[in-house]
């Protein structure tokens, strides 16, 4: 295991190699590199002479600023020309411009990288030759990120030398046999820094796996995606799931359910508590209440894929899904501390630590944990609080097979909230820390998951990944005061107790591969993913109880013991769904993408309704299948710009049965998109602009002969378009910012008052803003501040559209300095105290208001 002094001593030698190599091309000088130098001995001398000098004298903070601002090149060809002395590589550029390379020696192989380069080869991506000479068994130049490249020349039992030869347009490298070799004293090392891996400070994301299932870039997916990173996450001091999810467009807040779950909708679809949008932890689905138990502290990043997607996730609402991508194991030792404060009693420390658990490197660890306890804005007597910890080992069992092991475990107290209730056609004009329920109403909830992923790769075309997650969630209501009814200021509610147990195996296992017919390339995904899920949930419901919103008296009548409450309900219910998919991504050319693909599922449900003293209790069993397809087409005619469009379908399980006695057919959702991506500052920011079409079909509604039975004649229909852009304007000025319109209504409904009413929860316009500028040098370099706001709408409150909750905008910003391992923030959220709805529940009920003016301060620093 290395040091941190031998880290220190190889990044100078790094920083020496790369400005070393910008002096000697500007000056004519050839620089020899690694391996038997062609020098005279003073030349060698002066060679040693300045780079005394450069090691003297510059720092690698500084070489990193400069690759950072340095001009992104575009890598047109690669050619090899035979010499008297070896082979001489050449790399043209789109503009003539002059290339740096950092070279090394690693056993037998040449490894030279161009950290401000981008392939662009009329052919494909990577080059590739073998046996180009007696020394030479292979020459390859691959892509290693969105700005670099790395060639590497592997040598028959020996490293060849290498010389930059000069050059005003092209970037020459000669290659000969080593000549005398001697052996330095101590062999350099390139490793990946804990900065590199940990603290990569980007807003932007260039690639993700959610819309394709590879990791691909988001300029060559046929789809709309958005990733928020652990840089935006940390810069806004985000907490929950729904801080971070303010960060991308369309996404709706669908409230907490009495504190027991999270909702979200995304364009218009998912906004309530029966047809949430997924949420996916490491492609993993978190059915029912695993929503409801999220930790940002354990995540690297959020993604977003927009519209029906049940190719890659099986059954979903229409308007997308939500990937939570958790912490990875990093190969150098690491660790951060952090605390943060809060002006409603927040006390919440974490901490972050990773390295290796044994001198070879190849078993390493990540733990991350954190406790919170903080006060709610509202009237109740419970804190928010919170105990949380996952760790993660991952074990390189060969050079092509690793093995993760993954638990996550979290336990959450906290207040029962139902909200505030409705008035007339809005809210009822009480303060927002106006409970009414009850005060003391609690819910604990302990949530567990532990899993594996096993990825092993037959070569650097073809690999195979498997993996399984177990995820456990319980949670107590602990006797409640439930609202269920309003009449003007007058709110009945039902004195309440629920247990819930939940439990989730799943598992999928696929394959992907890359090969050529021809000219054309493909990427192909295929695979088969299987979930087994049981629900077992105990109601207790006792009598009514009443209290009057503007004047509450929540001791008129006291809660019950448990044990007096009569039983309400008791059902198991359990769940098998089995889907297997197969996508191709097709590069027809150069700059034109086709994605294709298809999805078959089968879901089977069983409930079992115990006798209760409501209900005679009974079994039922419903099975579906679909055949969902998805197609995209992406065309690149500039790397900067990116032309999409596509079309996909999904499918929901509806519960129940029709007057016929026959089960409900499953909801289906079908969308077509069309917009523009573009990468802009030096492929620094990213826009998508995207139009977008949804409708949902055999949506379950009361039927006309007898509502007491249901129909699925629903029909509902979201557009609109939105707009993302996130990254780096200048260097050192980043940003993430979004709008979207969206019309989501009713299309046909029983009950002709639905028609063409909106549907609840969603406004026509959000916008979202947040930049930040970091000072970059002299004495307050490090220093930042960040300032934007969030803006909502009017929404209705429920389907019947009886009540509007108001638009509003709310301000936040920040102030922080970063140096060194050390790091301290302020934030301010909603610092003009404005007073608003975040959520609502389709209800008269559950209306949910936003938080007060709140501030948050924190001190981290990493070892």
């Amino acid at each position: 295991m290395w040091g941190a002094q031998k880290m220190i001593k190889i990044l100078e030698q790094t920083s020496l190699a790369v400005l070393i190599g910008l002096t000697a091309l500007h000056s004519g000088v050839a620089l020899g590199s690694v391996g038997e130098s062609n020098l005279s001995e003073k030349e060698k001398l002066e060679d040693q002479e300045l780079q005394n000098e450069y090691k003297a004298n510059v720092k690698i903070e500084n070489w990193q600023q400069q690759i950072s601002q340095a001009q992104i090149k575009e890598v047109i060809q690669i050619e090899l020309k035979d010499t008297q002395t070896g082979i001489e590589l050449i790399l043209k550029t789109a503009d003539q411009s002059q290339l740096i390379p950092l070279i090394i020696s690693e056993d037998n192989i040449l490894i030279i990288d161009i950290l401000d380069a981008v392939l662009r080869l009329p052919d494909g991506e990577n080059f590739i030759v073998e046996n180009p000479s007696e020394q030479i068994s292979q020459i390859t130049a691959v892509q290693t990120s969105s700005n670099s490249l790395r060639i590497t020349v592997t040598g028959n039992g020996t490293v060849p030398a290498a010389q930059v030869i000069p050059s005003s347009e092209n970037l020459i490298l000669s290659l000969t046999p080593p000549i005398n070799t001697v052996e330095s004293e101590e062999e350099i090392e390139i490793v990946a820094t804990r900065e590199e891996e940990a603290a990569v400070q980007e807003f932007f994301v260039p690639n993700t796996s959610v819309a394709t299932g590879t990791d691909t870039p988001i300029m060559d997916t046929p789809f709309s995606a958005q990733v928020v990173s652990e840089e935006v996450i940390r810069s806004q001091q985000a907490i929950t799931l729904e801080d971070v999810l303010t960060n991308v467009s369309s996404v709706t807040f669908g409230g907490t359910t009495g504190g027991r779950e999270t909702i979200f909708g995304i364009r218009g679809f998912g906004n309530q508590f029966s047809d949430t949008v997924p949420i996916l932890r490491d492609g993993f689905r978190l059915y029912g209440g695993f929503q409801g138990i999220t930790e940002v502290s354990h995540l690297q990043q959020v993604e977003v894929l927009k519209g029906p997607s049940s190719i890659l996730y099986g059954q979903i609402e229409p308007g997308g899904v939500i990937n939570l991508n958790s912490k990875k194991p990093l190969n150098e030792p690491f660790a951060e501390v952090e605390v943060q404060l809060g002006n409603q009693g927040l006390v919440r420390p974490r901490f972050d630590i990773s390295g290796g658990l044994n001198p070879s490197g190849n078993l390493r660890y990540r733990l991350n944990g954190v406790y919170s306890n903080e006060a709610s804005f509202r009237d109740f007597n419970q804190p928010l609080e919170r105990f949380a910890y996952a760790p993660i080992v991952t074990y390189a069992i060969t050079d092509d097979t690793d093995l993760s092991l993954a638990v996550e475990y979290i336990n959450d107290t906290n207040p029962a909230d139902f909200g505030l209730s409705s008035f007339g056609d809005g809210v009822a004009p009480v303060p927002r820390s106006r409970v009414i329920n009850d005060p003391s109403d609690i819910v604990n909830k302990n949530f567990i998951s532990a899993g594996y992923n096993l990825e092993h790769r037959f070569n650097e075309n073809w690999k195979l990944r498997n993996a399984f997650r177990y995820m456990s969630y319980n949670y107590d209501y602990n006797v409640i005061a439930l609202p269920t009814i309003v009449n003007g200021p007058t709110v009945t509610r039902f004195f309440a107790d629920q247990d819930g147990q939940q439990g989730s195996y799943s598992f999928y296992t696929n394959a992907v591969g890359k090969f050529s017919t021809g000219s054309v390339k493909h990427e192909l995904l295929a695979g088969i993913d299987y979930n087994w899920s049981e629900e077992s949930i105990l109601t207790l419901f006792g009598g009514p109880t009443s209290i009057n919103v503007f004047d509450p008296d929540y001791n008129a009548i006291p809660k019950p013991n448990r044990s007096d409450l009569p039983l309400f309900g008791d059902t198991f219910t359990s769940s098998n769904r089995l889907g297997i998919y197969l996508q191709d991504q097709v590069s027809l050319l150069e700059n034109l993408i086709l994605v294709a693909g298809l999805r078959y599922d089968t879901i089977t449900q069983n409930t079992n309704n115990l006798q209760t003293d409501f209900n005679q209790g009974g079994n039922t069993q419903q099975t579906d299948s679909a055949v969902t397809p998805r197609i995209g087409l992406l065309y690149r005619p500039i790397p900067e710009i990116s032309f999409f469009s596509n079309y996909s379908q999904s499918f929901t399980p509806n519960s129940g049965i029709d007057i016929s006695g026959n089960p409900l057919e499953p909801e289906r959702g079908e969308g077509f998109e069309i917009g523009v991506k573009a990468e802009l500052f030096e492929q620094q920011l990213l826009t998508t602009l995207t139009y977008f079409n949804i409708s949902k079909n055999n949506v379950a509604v009361s039927d006309p002969v007898n509502p007491l039975f249901l129909s699925t004649i629903g029909t509902q229909q979201s557009q609109g378009i939105e707009l993302d852009i996130v990254g780096e304007i200048l260097p050192g000025w980043k940003i993430i910012g979004n709008y979207s319109y969206i019309n989501a209504k009713v299309t046909e409904d029983t009950d002709p008052n639905f028609v063409d009413n909106r549907l609840f929860g969603i406004p026509y316009n959000m916008a979202n803003l947040w930049t930040t500028y970091e000072i970059q040098s002299g004495a307050l370099q490090g220093l930042g501040f960040g300032i934007g706001f969030n803006y909502v709408g009017d929404r209705f409150g429920d389907l019947a559209n009886t009540y509007t909750v108001g638009d509003y905008i709310i301000g936040n910003a920040a102030i922080f300095y970063q140096r060194d391992k050390y790091r301290v923030a302020l934030n301010l959220r909603n610092f003009t105290n404005a007073n608003y709805v975040r959520a609502v529940s389709g209800n008269q009920t559950g209306i949910e208001p936003g938080e007060p003016f709140i501030i948050i301060g924190s001190f981290s620093v990493q070892f």
